[in-house]
């Protein structure tokens, strides 16, 4: 707020001010009176304005500005009507009464709609555990009736139980906190159990896992991390087009923390591609050419898994040379890693 600008808000006080004493001073000429008054009525009257004015100007703007000030310190912004200083002018307290009814009506509309999002949550979570029942029933019929049919039929089931468990982490992704449990775990039993979960369309595929040098522990969710590696595992299934079709899994042990290393000598994502790998929906070229069922949610579910669960995450990859993916376990259960 400044001068200027508030001067151009009074400019029409300023204009019938001055039309005031211009009225005045031609009465005034009408009668004898002495000079010192024609004189000394318009000079109080500006003078006694300007004083007014600037009182005022001076008012609100210590008021704005420090109302302003308050709110880029602040990161959640919508308090900004609770820490308001107290007002003393008619418009300041109109403002923050505005402020105030506005505040709550967003959160009232706030808490409707995390109400309806908990309950398609629920929802959710529900069907999905419920749709976990005849896939398991249709994998053990499977078991007691191998045919080539009924392997075919196995590997279809196998997609859908794991696109169902990603639909049940998505719609938890968000409330992560309240479904994890960080305890020191075996990280070769982690990637043992997903590798286990990948056997079928991973001999399917002649796909070869390279694993060493996994010896150490770490603290994490073992459940949320099996699924961030069923999720990189996946996609280096995914993106395979070479005859010697290899998995290498390798950690490596750094002063404050583990580093998981899963790389593969698939095809390889473009150098321009790879700022855009962990983006909601970004399936890039490999999607949209090599395998164009690609839902781009992976990688990207991966990465705020991962971040909740306070663990690093990085891809790096030369197209037609493969993909390495690097995730950072920090070495105790209080640090986290940005």
């Amino acid at each position: 707020m400044n001068l200027i600008d508030f001067l151009k808000d009074k400019i029409y006080q300023i204009i019938l001010i001055v039309f005031a004493v211009i009225t005045i001073e031609l009465f005034l000429s009408i009668y004898d009176i002495n000079i010192f008054i024609i004189v000394y009525i318009p000079v109080v009257i500006f003078l006694m304005y300007t004083i007014g004015i600037l009182i005022e100007f001076y008012k609100k703007k210590s008021f704005y500005d420090n109302t302003l000030k308050t709110l880029e310190q602040l990161d959640q912004k919508y308090l900004i009507c609770e820490i308001i200083n107290k007002v003393d002018f008619i418009e300041g307290k109109i403002f923050k009464e505005i402020l105030s009814e506005t505040n709550k009506s967003m959160i009232e509309n706030i808490g409707k709609y995390k109400y309806s999002g908990e309950e398609y949550k629920d929802y959710i979570e529900a069907w999905i555990h419920e749709i976990k029942l005849p896939i398991a029933a249709s994998k053990m019929v499977i078991e007691n009736n191998k045919t080539e049919v009924t392997k075919s039929i196995n590997e279809e089931l196998d997609k859908i139980e794991n696109y169902t468990e990603q639909a049940l982490f998505y719609a938890r992704s968000n409330t992560v906190e309240k479904d994890y449990c960080i305890k020191e775990a075996k990280l070769i039993e982690i990637v043992n159990s997903v590798v286990k979960r990948n056997k079928n369309i991973l001999i399917q595929e002649k796909i070869k896992i390279d694993i060493e040098d996994i010896k150490e522990n770490v603290f994490t969710d073992s459940k949320w991390c099996i699924f961030i590696l069923n999720q990189i595992i996946g996609n280096c299934i995914k993106y395979m087009d070479k005859e010697n079709k290899i998995i290498k899994i390798r950690s490596k042990l750094k002063k404050e923390a583990v580093i998981l290393m899963i790389g593969d000598n698939g095809i390889g994502i473009k150098k321009e591609e790879l700022s855009r790998v962990f983006d909601k929906g970004f399936t890039g070229t490999n999607g949209r050419i090599i395998n164009k069922k690609s839902t781009g949610i992976g990688l990207y579910l991966s990465k705020k898994l991962c971040d909740k669960l306070g663990l690093g995450i990085e891809v790096d990859s030369i197209q037609n040379d493969g993909t390495n993916v690097f995730i950072t376990f920090p070495k105790n259960r209080y640090m986290e890693l940005k």
